[in-house]
Protein backbone atom coordinates (compact mmCIF):
# COMPACT_ATOMS: atom_id res chain seq x y z
CA UNK A 1 0.00 0.00 0.00
CA UNK A 2 1.50 3.62 -0.83
CA UNK A 3 2.23 5.79 2.14
CA UNK A 4 -0.30 8.87 2.25
CA UNK A 5 1.36 12.53 3.29
CA UNK A 6 -1.60 13.35 5.58
CA UNK A 7 -4.68 11.07 6.70
CA UNK A 8 -7.50 12.06 8.85
CA UNK A 9 -8.90 10.53 11.76
CA UNK A 10 -12.55 12.04 12.32
CA UNK A 11 -13.74 11.92 15.81
CA UNK A 12 -17.32 11.44 15.56
CA UNK A 13 -18.14 9.03 18.77
CA UNK A 14 -20.18 11.79 20.68
CA UNK A 15 -22.96 11.41 21.92
CA UNK A 16 -24.09 15.00 22.05
CA UNK A 17 -26.10 14.89 25.21
CA UNK A 18 -26.37 18.74 25.66
CA UNK A 19 -28.81 17.84 22.18
CA UNK A 20 -31.12 16.40 24.39
CA UNK A 21 -33.52 13.92 22.95
CA UNK A 22 -32.35 15.40 19.41
CA UNK A 23 -29.49 12.63 20.07
CA UNK A 24 -30.93 9.50 21.96
CA UNK A 25 -31.38 7.68 19.15
CA UNK A 26 -28.66 9.07 17.10
CA UNK A 27 -24.61 10.46 17.51
CA UNK A 28 -24.54 14.14 17.40
CA UNK A 29 -22.44 14.33 14.38
CA UNK A 30 -25.71 12.91 12.37
CA UNK A 31 -27.95 15.14 13.41
CA UNK A 32 -29.71 17.02 10.75
CA UNK A 33 -28.44 20.58 9.49
CA UNK A 34 -29.42 23.42 7.48
CA UNK A 35 -31.78 21.28 5.71
CA UNK A 36 -29.64 18.89 3.61
CA UNK A 37 -27.24 17.53 5.70
CA UNK A 38 -25.73 16.16 8.77
CA UNK A 39 -23.19 17.68 10.92
CA UNK A 40 -20.41 15.38 9.56
CA UNK A 41 -20.95 16.75 6.39
CA UNK A 42 -18.66 19.55 6.81
CA UNK A 43 -15.60 18.26 8.45
CA UNK A 44 -16.16 15.29 5.48
CA UNK A 45 -16.46 17.52 2.97
CA UNK A 46 -13.29 19.95 4.29
CA UNK A 47 -11.17 16.82 3.73
CA UNK A 48 -11.78 16.06 0.40
CA UNK A 49 -11.83 19.86 -0.80
CA UNK A 50 -8.20 19.88 1.05
CA UNK A 51 -7.10 16.77 -1.47
CA UNK A 52 -7.34 14.28 1.84
CA UNK A 53 -8.51 10.98 0.61
CA UNK A 54 -8.36 8.58 3.75
CA UNK A 55 -10.52 9.49 6.24
CA UNK A 56 -10.96 7.02 9.45
CA UNK A 57 -13.92 7.81 11.25
CA UNK A 58 -14.12 6.55 14.79
CA UNK A 59 -17.74 6.17 16.11
CA UNK A 60 -19.21 4.94 19.24
CA UNK A 61 -22.24 5.80 20.20
CA UNK A 62 -25.98 4.62 18.08
CA UNK A 63 -23.58 4.93 15.21
CA UNK A 64 -25.82 3.04 12.34
CA UNK A 65 -27.30 6.67 11.32
CA UNK A 66 -23.93 7.64 10.70
CA UNK A 67 -22.60 4.44 9.22
CA UNK A 68 -25.58 4.22 6.75
CA UNK A 69 -24.97 8.01 5.87
CA UNK A 70 -21.48 7.39 5.33
CA UNK A 71 -21.45 4.10 3.94
CA UNK A 72 -18.55 3.98 1.32
CA UNK A 73 -17.94 7.63 1.21
CA UNK A 74 -19.38 7.86 -2.64
CA UNK A 75 -21.07 11.75 -2.10
CA UNK A 76 -17.53 12.84 -0.44
CA UNK A 77 -15.57 11.00 -3.96
CA UNK A 78 -14.14 8.93 -0.65
CA UNK A 79 -14.64 5.34 -2.21
CA UNK A 80 -11.20 4.94 -3.22
CA UNK A 81 -9.61 1.17 -3.45
CA UNK A 82 -6.61 2.94 -1.40
CA UNK A 83 -7.21 5.26 1.05
CA UNK A 84 -11.31 6.68 1.20
CA UNK A 85 -13.16 6.72 4.26
CA UNK A 86 -13.54 3.92 6.39
CA UNK A 87 -15.81 3.81 9.30
CA UNK A 88 -13.96 2.70 13.02
CA UNK A 89 -16.23 1.09 15.60
CA UNK A 90 -14.33 0.06 19.08
CA UNK A 91 -12.90 -3.56 18.61
CA UNK A 92 -15.46 -6.21 20.18
CA UNK A 93 -12.32 -8.28 22.80
CA UNK A 94 -13.20 -11.04 23.73
CA UNK A 95 -13.17 -10.69 27.76
CA UNK A 96 -15.06 -7.58 27.87
CA UNK A 97 -15.63 -5.00 24.94
CA UNK A 98 -13.21 -2.06 25.15
CA UNK A 99 -14.89 1.30 24.62
CA UNK A 100 -13.17 4.34 23.63
CA UNK A 101 -12.83 5.79 26.68
CA UNK A 102 -11.10 9.26 25.20
CA UNK A 103 -10.59 11.17 22.38
CA UNK A 104 -7.30 10.44 22.41
CA UNK A 105 -7.83 6.53 23.30
CA UNK A 106 -10.07 6.23 20.39
CA UNK A 107 -7.60 7.04 18.16
CA UNK A 108 -4.69 4.50 19.99
CA UNK A 109 -7.30 1.99 19.43
CA UNK A 110 -6.85 2.23 15.97
CA UNK A 111 -3.29 2.61 15.46
CA UNK A 112 -2.85 -0.08 13.08
CA UNK A 113 -5.27 1.45 10.68
CA UNK A 114 -2.72 4.51 10.74
CA UNK A 115 0.36 2.47 10.53
CA UNK A 116 -1.21 0.75 7.47
CA UNK A 117 -0.77 4.31 5.82
CA UNK A 118 2.54 4.99 7.54
CA UNK A 119 1.70 8.79 6.91
CA UNK A 120 4.10 11.77 7.50
CA UNK A 121 1.42 13.24 9.50
CA UNK A 122 -2.25 13.07 10.76
CA UNK A 123 -5.08 15.52 10.87
CA UNK A 124 -7.36 14.81 14.15
CA UNK A 125 -10.84 16.55 13.67
CA UNK A 126 -14.18 16.55 15.79
CA UNK A 127 -17.32 15.62 14.13
CA UNK A 128 -19.55 18.55 15.69
CA UNK A 129 -18.56 21.54 14.18
CA UNK A 130 -20.28 23.43 11.31
CA UNK A 131 -17.33 25.13 9.31
CA UNK A 132 -15.47 25.25 5.65
CA UNK A 133 -11.79 25.08 6.09
CA UNK A 134 -8.58 24.03 3.88
CA UNK A 135 -6.62 21.85 6.40
CA UNK A 136 -3.99 22.13 3.22
CA UNK A 137 -3.13 25.55 4.00
CA UNK A 138 -2.58 24.19 7.84
CA UNK A 139 -0.51 21.62 7.03
CA UNK A 140 1.52 24.56 5.06
CA UNK A 141 1.92 26.31 8.20
CA UNK A 142 2.94 23.10 10.28
CA UNK A 143 5.94 22.43 7.19
CA UNK A 144 6.96 26.29 7.94
CA UNK A 145 7.42 26.17 11.18
CA UNK A 146 8.51 22.50 11.44
CA UNK A 147 6.05 21.80 14.09
CA UNK A 148 5.53 18.19 16.31
CA UNK A 149 1.74 19.48 16.59
CA UNK A 150 -0.17 22.31 15.07
CA UNK A 151 -3.42 23.42 17.10
CA UNK A 152 -5.59 25.14 14.72
CA UNK A 153 -7.44 28.31 17.02
CA UNK A 154 -9.88 30.64 16.22
CA UNK A 155 -9.99 34.14 18.42
CA UNK A 156 -13.18 34.53 20.22
CA UNK A 157 -14.52 37.03 22.23
CA UNK A 158 -12.53 37.79 25.67
CA UNK A 159 -15.83 37.50 27.58
CA UNK A 160 -16.32 34.07 26.35
CA UNK A 161 -13.16 32.30 26.29
CA UNK A 162 -13.57 31.09 29.38
CA UNK A 163 -15.82 28.25 27.71
CA UNK A 164 -13.01 27.08 25.85
CA UNK A 165 -9.19 25.79 25.96
CA UNK A 166 -7.47 28.69 25.60
CA UNK A 167 -3.66 29.11 24.73
CA UNK A 168 -0.99 31.69 25.03
CA UNK A 169 1.43 32.07 21.84
CA UNK A 170 4.22 34.25 21.01
CA UNK A 171 4.99 36.46 18.35
CA UNK A 172 5.61 33.30 16.02
CA UNK A 173 2.65 31.70 17.11
CA UNK A 174 4.61 29.12 19.23
CA UNK A 175 2.35 28.04 21.84
CA UNK A 176 3.88 28.60 25.28
CA UNK A 177 0.75 27.71 27.56
CA UNK A 178 -2.25 26.20 27.89
CA UNK A 179 -5.35 27.64 29.82
CA UNK A 180 -8.04 24.63 30.48
CA UNK A 181 -11.66 26.29 30.24
CA UNK A 182 -9.92 29.25 32.68
CA UNK A 183 -11.45 31.67 34.96
CA UNK A 184 -9.37 34.51 34.52
CA UNK A 185 -8.18 34.13 30.42
CA UNK A 186 -4.52 35.52 29.27
CA UNK A 187 -5.44 34.88 25.53
CA UNK A 188 -8.40 35.32 23.10
CA UNK A 189 -7.22 32.40 21.05
CA UNK A 190 -9.21 29.14 21.91
CA UNK A 191 -8.47 25.43 20.70
CA UNK A 192 -10.68 24.31 17.57
CA UNK A 193 -9.90 20.57 19.04
CA UNK A 194 -8.49 20.80 15.33
CA UNK A 195 -4.50 19.36 15.25
CA UNK A 196 -2.01 18.52 12.85
CA UNK A 197 0.60 15.66 14.37
CA UNK A 198 3.78 14.65 13.18
CA UNK A 199 3.40 11.10 12.57
CA UNK A 200 6.04 9.84 14.44
CA UNK A 201 5.42 12.61 17.70
CA UNK A 202 1.60 11.50 17.44
CA UNK A 203 2.57 7.93 17.51
CA UNK A 204 4.89 8.09 20.97
CA UNK A 205 2.94 10.11 22.14
CA UNK A 206 0.00 7.55 22.40
CA UNK A 207 2.30 4.96 23.01
CA UNK A 208 3.38 6.64 26.18
CA UNK A 209 -0.07 7.48 27.52
CA UNK A 210 -1.70 4.46 26.59
CA UNK A 211 -2.62 3.17 30.37
CA UNK A 212 -4.22 6.74 31.06
CA UNK A 213 -7.59 6.19 31.76
CA UNK A 214 -9.93 8.45 29.95
CA UNK A 215 -6.69 9.97 27.54
CA UNK A 216 -7.79 12.90 26.34
CA UNK A 217 -5.75 15.25 23.49
CA UNK A 218 -6.69 18.75 25.30
CA UNK A 219 -6.05 17.23 28.86
CA UNK A 220 -3.52 14.77 28.18
CA UNK A 221 -1.57 14.27 24.80
CA UNK A 222 -1.04 18.15 24.17
CA UNK A 223 0.30 18.69 27.75
CA UNK A 224 2.80 15.60 27.28
CA UNK A 225 4.04 16.86 24.17
CA UNK A 226 4.67 20.18 25.64
CA UNK A 227 6.42 18.49 28.63
CA UNK A 228 8.66 16.77 26.25
CA UNK A 229 9.85 20.08 24.58
CA UNK A 230 7.97 19.44 21.43
CA UNK A 231 7.68 22.42 18.98
CA UNK A 232 3.71 23.33 19.13
CA UNK A 233 2.29 26.03 16.93
CA UNK A 234 -1.04 27.63 17.01
CA UNK A 235 -2.97 28.34 13.27
CA UNK A 236 -5.37 31.14 13.58
CA UNK A 237 -8.52 30.46 11.35
CA UNK A 238 -10.64 33.61 10.99
CA UNK A 239 -13.46 32.02 8.92
CA UNK A 240 -17.05 30.61 10.33
CA UNK A 241 -16.73 28.04 13.00
CA UNK A 242 -19.72 27.15 14.71
CA UNK A 243 -19.91 24.18 17.68
CA UNK A 244 -23.53 23.62 17.67
CA UNK A 245 -23.28 21.63 20.96
CA UNK A 246 -26.64 23.08 22.51
CA UNK A 247 -29.98 23.32 21.46
CA UNK A 248 -29.80 27.06 21.55
CA UNK A 249 -26.11 27.08 19.13
CA UNK A 250 -27.90 24.56 17.56
CA UNK A 251 -31.16 26.29 16.42
CA UNK A 252 -29.10 29.78 16.27
CA UNK A 253 -26.63 28.36 13.42
CA UNK A 254 -29.52 26.78 11.37
CA UNK A 255 -31.30 30.25 11.62
CA UNK A 256 -28.24 31.80 10.49
CA UNK A 257 -28.76 30.01 7.05
CA UNK A 258 -31.45 31.57 6.12
CA UNK A 259 -30.41 35.75 6.47
CA UNK A 260 -30.27 37.36 3.64
CA UNK A 261 -26.60 37.43 3.38
CA UNK A 262 -26.07 34.74 5.44
CA UNK A 263 -23.05 34.08 7.33
CA UNK A 264 -22.17 30.74 6.24
CA UNK A 265 -22.69 30.32 2.80
CA UNK A 266 -24.24 27.01 1.26
CA UNK A 267 -23.64 27.74 -1.97
CA UNK A 268 -20.36 28.83 -3.05
CA UNK A 269 -19.49 26.50 -6.00
CA UNK A 270 -15.50 26.22 -5.17
CA UNK A 271 -15.87 24.81 -1.84
CA UNK A 272 -19.16 22.62 -2.24
CA UNK A 273 -20.80 20.29 1.00
CA UNK A 274 -21.65 17.03 0.30
CA UNK A 275 -24.02 14.88 1.49
CA UNK A 276 -26.19 11.65 1.33
CA UNK A 277 -29.11 12.56 -0.85
CA UNK A 278 -32.34 10.21 -0.58
CA UNK A 279 -35.12 12.05 -1.76
CA UNK A 280 -34.62 12.91 -5.65
CA UNK A 281 -38.51 14.63 -5.95
CA UNK A 282 -39.16 17.93 -6.28
CA UNK A 283 -40.25 20.24 -3.83
CA UNK A 284 -44.48 20.97 -4.45
CA UNK A 285 -45.51 24.14 -2.99
CA UNK A 286 -49.41 24.30 -3.25
CA UNK A 287 -51.61 27.07 -4.37
CA UNK A 288 -52.63 28.48 -0.90
CA UNK A 289 -49.23 27.67 0.81
CA UNK A 290 -46.99 30.95 1.81
CA UNK A 291 -43.03 30.38 1.92
CA UNK A 292 -40.38 33.05 3.22
CA UNK A 293 -37.04 33.26 4.28
CA UNK A 294 -36.93 29.34 4.26
CA UNK A 295 -34.67 26.51 3.41
CA UNK A 296 -37.26 23.94 1.63
CA UNK A 297 -35.85 20.25 1.24
CA UNK A 298 -35.92 17.22 -1.58
CA UNK A 299 -39.64 16.05 -1.50
CA UNK A 300 -41.26 18.63 0.60
CA UNK A 301 -45.30 19.18 -0.33
CA UNK A 302 -45.99 22.50 1.40
CA UNK A 303 -49.80 23.99 1.86
CA UNK A 304 -49.48 25.74 4.76
CA UNK A 305 -47.38 28.72 5.84
CA UNK A 306 -43.64 28.62 6.60
CA UNK A 307 -41.93 31.54 7.64
CA UNK A 308 -37.76 31.93 9.10
CA UNK A 309 -37.38 27.76 9.17
CA UNK A 310 -35.49 25.26 7.79
CA UNK A 311 -37.54 22.17 6.42
CA UNK A 312 -35.46 18.65 5.82
CA UNK A 313 -36.59 16.58 2.81
CA UNK A 314 -39.87 14.74 2.54
CA UNK A 315 -41.86 17.13 5.12
CA UNK A 316 -45.10 17.68 4.67
CA UNK A 317 -47.46 21.00 5.82
CA UNK A 318 -51.05 20.67 5.29
CA UNK A 319 -53.42 23.07 4.73
CA UNK A 320 -53.84 25.94 7.57
CA UNK A 321 -50.41 25.08 9.15
CA UNK A 322 -48.09 27.33 9.86
CA UNK A 323 -44.38 26.99 10.62
CA UNK A 324 -42.27 29.83 11.91
CA UNK A 325 -38.96 30.14 13.42
CA UNK A 326 -38.43 26.23 13.75
CA UNK A 327 -36.44 23.35 12.36
CA UNK A 328 -38.38 20.69 11.03
CA UNK A 329 -36.20 17.37 9.53
CA UNK A 330 -36.89 14.52 7.40
CA UNK A 331 -40.23 13.20 6.57
CA UNK A 332 -42.12 14.77 9.41
CA UNK A 333 -46.32 15.39 8.64
CA UNK A 334 -47.70 18.51 10.12
CA UNK A 335 -51.69 17.97 9.71
CA UNK A 336 -54.14 20.75 8.88
CA UNK A 337 -54.32 23.56 11.21
CA UNK A 338 -51.46 22.60 13.45
CA UNK A 339 -49.24 25.88 14.66
CA UNK A 340 -45.38 25.65 15.45
CA UNK A 341 -43.64 28.18 17.03
CA UNK A 342 -39.72 28.61 17.49
CA UNK A 343 -39.63 24.49 17.75
CA UNK A 344 -37.02 21.65 16.32
CA UNK A 345 -38.53 18.88 15.23
CA UNK A 346 -36.72 15.97 14.55
CA UNK A 347 -37.07 12.80 11.68
CA UNK A 348 -40.21 11.04 10.65
CA UNK A 349 -42.78 12.67 13.43
CA UNK A 350 -46.31 13.28 13.26
CA UNK A 351 -48.08 16.47 14.68
CA UNK A 352 -51.82 16.06 14.96
CA UNK A 353 -54.27 18.64 13.65
CA UNK A 354 -54.60 21.77 15.24
CA UNK A 355 -52.04 21.30 17.69
CA UNK A 356 -49.80 24.31 19.15
CA UNK A 357 -46.18 24.16 19.71
CA UNK A 358 -44.22 26.49 21.42
CA UNK A 359 -46.91 28.80 22.80
CA UNK A 360 -47.09 30.79 26.16
CA UNK A 361 -44.63 31.61 28.92
CA UNK A 362 -41.01 30.52 28.95
CA UNK A 363 -40.60 28.82 32.33
CA UNK A 364 -37.42 26.73 33.40
CA UNK A 365 -37.68 23.04 32.12
CA UNK A 366 -38.29 20.20 34.80
CA UNK A 367 -36.48 17.49 32.78
CA UNK A 368 -33.11 19.41 32.54
CA UNK A 369 -32.71 23.23 32.73
CA UNK A 370 -29.11 23.19 31.11
CA UNK A 371 -30.53 21.93 28.01
CA UNK A 372 -33.87 22.82 27.44
CA UNK A 373 -34.01 26.47 27.36
CA UNK A 374 -33.29 29.22 25.16
CA UNK A 375 -37.36 29.28 24.41
CA UNK A 376 -37.40 26.27 22.40
CA UNK A 377 -39.92 23.25 22.32
CA UNK A 378 -37.70 20.13 20.93
CA UNK A 379 -39.40 16.91 19.93
CA UNK A 380 -37.19 14.13 19.14
CA UNK A 381 -37.38 11.36 16.13
CA UNK A 382 -40.27 8.86 15.67
CA UNK A 383 -42.50 11.07 18.17
CA UNK A 384 -46.01 11.86 17.65
CA UNK A 385 -48.59 14.41 18.85
CA UNK A 386 -51.90 13.88 19.04
CA UNK A 387 -54.62 17.00 17.32
CA UNK A 388 -55.61 19.73 19.53
CA UNK A 389 -53.66 19.70 22.05
CA UNK A 390 -51.26 23.13 23.26
CA UNK A 391 -47.38 22.90 24.10
CA UNK A 392 -45.04 25.36 25.64
CA UNK A 393 -41.63 26.43 25.63
CA UNK A 394 -38.88 25.39 27.23
CA UNK A 395 -40.71 21.69 26.64
CA UNK A 396 -38.80 17.99 25.58
CA UNK A 397 -41.01 15.22 24.03
CA UNK A 398 -40.22 11.88 22.89
CA UNK A 399 -42.05 8.92 21.72
CA UNK A 400 -45.86 8.54 20.96
CA UNK A 401 -48.22 10.48 23.10
CA UNK A 402 -51.72 10.60 23.09
CA UNK A 403 -54.38 12.72 24.61
CA UNK A 404 -54.56 11.16 28.01
CA UNK A 405 -50.75 12.51 28.25
CA UNK A 406 -52.05 16.23 28.18
CA UNK A 407 -54.13 16.86 31.52
CA UNK A 408 -56.62 19.74 29.94
CA UNK A 409 -55.16 19.57 26.56
CA UNK A 410 -51.91 21.08 27.60
CA UNK A 411 -48.08 20.70 28.28
CA UNK A 412 -46.94 23.94 30.39
CA UNK A 413 -43.94 25.61 29.40
CA UNK A 414 -40.89 23.76 31.29
CA UNK A 415 -43.17 20.30 30.62
CA UNK A 416 -41.48 17.10 29.42
CA UNK A 417 -43.35 13.84 28.05
CA UNK A 418 -40.34 10.90 27.51
CA UNK A 419 -42.47 8.08 26.19
CA UNK A 420 -39.74 6.15 24.41
CA UNK A 421 -37.05 4.50 26.62
CA UNK A 422 -35.40 5.98 29.49
CA UNK A 423 -33.52 9.47 28.77
CA UNK A 424 -32.28 11.64 31.26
Amino acid sequence: MSSKEMIAMLLAGGQGSRLGVLTSDVAKPAVAFGGKYRIIDFPLSNCINSGIDTVGVLTQYQPLALNTHIGIGTPWDLDRNNGGVTVLPPYERSDNSEWYSGTANAIYQNMKYMEAYNPEYVLILSGDHIYKMDYEAMLDFHKQNQADVTLAVIPVPMEEASRFGVVIADENKRIRDFQEKPEHPKSNLASMGIYIFSWPVLREALLSLKDQSNCDFGKHIIPYCHSNGKRIFAYEFNGYWKDVGTLGSYWQANMELIDLIPEFNLYEEFWKIYTKQDKIEPQYIGPDATVGKAIIGAGDNINGTVHGSVLSAGVVVEEGAVVKDSIIMKDTVIRKGAYIEKSIIAENCVIGENAKIGIGQEEDSKLNPKIYGFGLAVIGDNSVIPANVTIGKNTAIRGVTDQEDYPDGVLPSGGYLIKAGDQS
